[in-house]
């Protein structure tokens, strides 16, 4: 058992955790990744409208291995489907919703979130090849930012901290976090927990997150 394996959530669990939190009727882009899991749990009785960068608005969830179209992929290359009324448009006119602020809520990955909101997710700052895709286009114009991330890392280190170590994405963007341990908001106080995960404590939570966290209220 490594140091993630403690309980909780499952990255799906984790994914429908986070739909529940998503009005209906709501424009969301999915980053790559667990984020993406969140196209499979739209909660019974509502409508997300799927955007993603490469440009579709109206992204359904996975198709069948027999019903996947090769040039009908995500900005993760992922298969995608199309709900009824989906369309397509030129890469510019996709980032121009972005900047635009026309996306309600953005799901992302996360390698430090901070205490303040700052988000860390494109890079640790090593040698390998970085891949900021349109995350910081993401961040500065979606109204609301959610993150889906482990707790802490592989070796038990937290990602949930006071300060960021790792190259920003953005500042003071993100807005509540989906854990395998909890949901956690991030407000003028810094974290607190929302909703722990069946099994969890709030000890736990406190004793993996690498800053002060105050309990639910």
């Amino acid at each position: 058992m490594n140091a993630m394996d403690s309980g909780g959530w499952t990255p799906d669990e984790m994914a429908a955790r986070c739909a529940l939190d998503i009005p209906s009727g709501a424009y969301v882009n999915l980053g790559i990744g667990m984020p993406e899991r969140v196209a499979e749990f739209v909660p019974a009785g509502r409508e997300f409208i799927y955007h993603t960068e490469n440009g579709l608005l109206g992204m359904g969830p996975t198709p069948s291995e027999n019903e996947r179209d090769p040039d009908l992929i995500n900005a993760g290359k992922k298969p995608v489907s199309l709900n009824p009324g989906a369309s397509f448009f030129h890469h510019a006119d996709s980032f121009a919703m972005i900047r635009g602020g026309h996306i309600d809520f953005c799901v992302l990955g996360a390698m430090q979130v901070a205490a303040n909101g700052d988000l860390a997710n494109w890079t640790t700052g090593g040698s390998a090849i970085p891949a900021v895709g349109g995350a910081m286009d993401l961040v500065a114009g979606v109204k609301t930012i959610y993150v889906i991330t482990r707790h802490v890392t592989k070796d038990g280190t937290p990602k949930l901290i006071d300060a960021c170590t790792y190259p920003l994405t953005g500042l003071r963007v993100v807005k509540r976090i989906f854990t395998d341990l909890a949901v956690v908001a991030v407000d003028d106080d810094g974290f607190q927990v929302v909703e722990l995960a069946p099994g969890i404590s709030f000890d736990e939570v406190r004793d993996k997150t690498g800053t002060a966290i105050r309990p639910a209220d």
